[in-house]
């Protein structure tokens, strides 16, 4: 119910030095050639002059060094001061947790806002994971997300790597006592110096609820609201008591789910996914996205409602990417486009339109995957690092899935009918939508035009 989808600034990276730079600085002046004795004339090679070979050479030279450091570091308790205590060994590990993201303006920091990020980077540095001289930013320990989710989504299983003390053996409850009930840890695990949450995720896994009567043909109601009503002077009506009970009770035919299955099937494999994300600053070099599968539940009675459970893996999603893919099959089905439309937005040459999001409401990170990571850390030595896995806490998180998540999801959409306002709104502003046809066809009308776009 993610997406992920998954943007990160770059660490500082320090100039290059050049090799003569670095060999003349270390040797004696007895050991250093001069220009003419070399044969290479007496221009100096200068960093434009390197080869990407020295670069390259550089950076291990570099890194190796760094890693050296930061063992020797963590292997040694160094002391301040005569009245500081000693400082504590960190180790990089791989925290696995879960959270009910309805209260939060997504997962990734921000200050000026409530996250998952910084409630638990607070949580750690309170209970003692995370030392007082480091706990002024996530930076110092090197704390990296597997995937980035949106504001209100939810995530059963959601790993973070940082350089953590771990001396403690209650730390995982220590931690917990410090969060919110919508926030646990399930626990840690060792991993190698070179780990990272996010580059090294091979693919995550995301879970979308759905109610079926968001698949009903178009209120009549609003499709003449749109047609009679100029566009600035339109209001999004309300569903009253009576309608919505009628909603609630709408059961999905075998024919229009075997047409939603067909069309999330569409997304398996590589596609050119550009018009299921931000059009800013998405282009076709960075908009490919690999699908491994993408399954569709049946349908499900809760609390007298139907609703779906819709599953993707992939490699990685961009941003609001699996909300939109969901948003289109939902105006698909209730309008009877065909499948064919979907093979005329992959394409390379595909025309730019405006996909609608799906409520974030229905969307949870299932749990990033490691498969690739987990092979090699098989092989290391035990109790140093092990695999990356829920597995061990599976029971735990399905027990908080179902309370603070499915039940959470039920218990909004219940009071609220976000699903239905969300239909609402498409249908009284449908001008950006008018690609959605029985015809198939992607009418002028629909074309975003470049340095015109906005944001759906």
């Amino acid at each position: 119910m993610p997406e992920m989808i998954n943007q990160e600034d770059p660490a500082p990276v320090e100039a290059p030095v050049s090799l003569e730079q670095a060999s003349t600085a270390e040797a004696s002046p007895a050991e250093v050639k001069t220009a003419s004795e070399t044969g290479q004339g007496t221009k100096k090679r200068g960093n434009r002059g390197q080869t990407c070979k020295d670069r390259r050479e550089h950076a291990a030279v570099k890194r190796r060094a760094r890693t050296q450091e930061d063992r020797e570091a963590e292997s040694t308790p160094r002391v301040k001061s005569e009245n500081s205590e000693p400082r504590k060994p960190k180790r990089r590990v791989a925290l696995m947790l879960g959270f009910c993201g309805t209260e939060f303006q997504g997962m990734q920091v921000n200050p000026n806002a409530r996250t998952i990020e910084g409630d638990l980077f607070k949580a750690l540095c309170e209970a003692g994971a995370v030392s007082e001289e480091n706990a002024t930013s996530q930076q110092k320990v090197q704390l990296q997300r597997a995937a980035r989710t949106d504001k209100g989504v939810h995530a059963a299983g959601q790993v973070v790597s940082l350089k953590m003390i771990v001396e403690d053996p209650d730390i995982v409850e220590k931690v917990n006592a410090k969060l919110c009930d919508q926030i646990r840890v399930w626990g840690f695990v060792r991993v190698v110096q070179s780990f990272n949450a996010k580059t090294m995720c091979d693919s995550r896994v995301y879970e979308y609820l759905l109610p079926t009567y968001v698949l009903m043909e178009p209120s009549e109601s609003n499709l003449h609201l749109a047609q009679t009503v100029p566009f600035e002077e339109r209001r999004l009506p309300e569903t009253n008591a009576e309608d919505m009970k009628a909603k609630r009770e709408y059961r999905v035919s075998p024919e229009k789910l075997q047409f939603v299955r067909d069309a999330f099937a569409k997304y398996k494999g590589s596609h050119d996914f550009r018009n299921f994300t931000v059009t800013r600053g998405c282009t076709e070099s960075n908009s490919m996205r690999h699908m491994h599968w993408f399954e569709v539940s049946d349908p499900m009675i809760i609390d007298g409602s139907e609703w779906l459970s819709l599953k993707v893996k992939g490699q990685s999603f961009m941003l609001h990417q699996i909300r939109k893919m969901v948003g289109l099959v939902i105006l698909m089905t209730r309008s009877g486009a065909p499948l064919k439309l979907m093979d005329a937005l992959f394409g390379k040459n595909s025309p730019r339109i405006n996909v609608p999001k799906a409520p974030s409401l229905g969307l949870l990170l299932e749990s990033p995957v490691f498969d690739g990571y987990n092979s090699r850390a098989d092989k290391q030595v035990q109790g140093v690092t092990s695999p990356v896995t829920f597995e061990p806490y599976q029971k735990t998180i399905d027990e908080f899935k179902q309370r603070f998540i499915y039940d959470a999801i039920i218990r909004t959409e219940m009071a609220d009918c976000v699903f239905d306002g969300w239909v609402n709104s498409v249908e009284v502003f449908p001008e950006q939508y008018t690609y959605i046809n029985k015809d198939g066809v992607i009418p002028e009308s629909a074309i975003v035009v470049p340095g015109s776009e906005r944001r759906f």
